[in-house]
């Protein structure tokens, strides 16, 4: 691999959803291919049609057959398919999902391998993908159960919030039951590690959000807060983390008191994703943390309603490449300065 540049997978998601176009715009800027080597798992006539849905006619992928082949210059892409396949942009088909499936199978493999650096995950329809080698309510859960212990983090960053959830892809009616105190220390306790490792805070001051209105208002609306979620708090000061709570969501936000927060954990799916979108739509990352490796996605889905349209814009997975990149580097800058701490000593002293 080259140390000049990082060699960024890339999967294509669901072809009729908006994915490669935003792979497409994102590349069309050049300015992209001086920090980074992007590899497109996928296939050339599914990228040529939709290139030219959106007439575009001053881009290309260079196609290569093994990450070997590379062109550090270009946009590459490797065939994980060659047959013909049926495009019906917007339309949610089990076609869209099969194909979805085997660019990330492609992509994740690479990635075990060490071909490429990191994952940059266009978005997949959660129903079409399910299969019996996907049976799995999302990216983050997938790339778990490939990499992980089962303790993995959605994590949504942004240069102005960064939003955990203890409970991802389940339904809302399973969520308080899904809670229990040492689940919310174990993602108390990711949380605070990949703020460190991956995000370069020194010192993460973290903001824990109850589950009830008004964060149960000391028991009246429920006692998860009082039962499972401050024990969790207390727990995890007692570590010496700076972790406060649990705040009542909607005043948290409402008042911008995330502000003075690095980081905040929600205790379910739309209790963080709707504010973080809101605040931060078309600019937001999400990061699969805890993980040996590197994920990350934009923060919007296929888009069907304006798949083919030229109206989807790039900036969230421009953002998801960037944010991949620098997690990257600073994993690799901790893990240097913990191998050779008195070198890292010596090295500061001489500047």
């Amino acid at each position: 691999m080259t140390e000049e540049k990082i060699i960024v997978g890339i999967s294509q998601g669901d072809i009729n959803g908006i994915g490669l176009e935003v792979i497409i715009k994102t590349f069309l800027d050049p300015q992209m291919l001086e920090i980074c080597t992007p590899v497109l798992f996928g296939s050339n006539k599914t990228a040529s049609f939709h290139r030219k849905a959106l007439n575009i006619e001053d881009f290309s992928f260079n196609q290569i057959k093994d990450i070997s082949e590379i062109n550090h210059k270009r946009a590459n892409i490797i065939n994980v398919y060659e047959e013909d396949i049926v495009i019906e942009l917007g339309k949610q088909t089990e076609t869209g999902g099969k194909y979805a499936l085997k660019s990330l199978e492609a992509a994740a493999y690479a990635l075990a391998q060490g071909k490429i650096d990191v994952l940059v995950t266009a978005p997949i329809n959660k129903e079409n993908i399910q299969s019996p080698d996907f049976k799995f309510p999302g990216h983050t859960e997938y790339l778990d159960e490939k990499f992980g212990t089962g303790n993995s983090l959605m994590f949504l960053v942004s240069d102005t919030l960064r939003v955990a959830v203890v409970t991802g892809h389940i339904p809302v009616t399973q969520v308080a039951q899904a809670l229990t105190t040492e689940k919310i220390i174990k993602k108390i306790e990711v949380l605070h590690k990949s703020l460190i490792e991956d995000l370069g805070v020194r010192k993460p001051k973290i903001a824990v959000l109850g589950l009830n209105p008004h964060a149960g208002d000391n028991g009246v609306i429920g006692n998860e807060e009082k039962n499972i979620i401050i024990p969790a708090i207390e727990k995890t000061k007692e570590e010496g983390k700076l972790v406060y709570g649990p705040y009542s969501s909607d005043g948290f936000f409402g008042s911008s008191a995330y502000k003075s927060f690095d980081a905040v954990l929600a205790m379910y799916h739309d209790q963080g994703l709707i504010p973080f979108k809101t605040i931060t739509f078309n600019s937001g990352v999400n990061f699969t943390a805890g993980l040996p490796i590197v994920r990350t996605s934009p923060d919007h889905g296929t888009a069907y309603d304006i798949a083919g349209k030229n109206s989807a814009s790039e900036e969230s997975f421009r953002r998801a490449i960037y944010t991949a990149i620098d997690i990257f580097k600073i994993r690799n800058q901790y893990a240097e300065i913990n191998a050779n701490p008195l070198n890292f000593s010596l090295k500061k002293r001489d500047r």
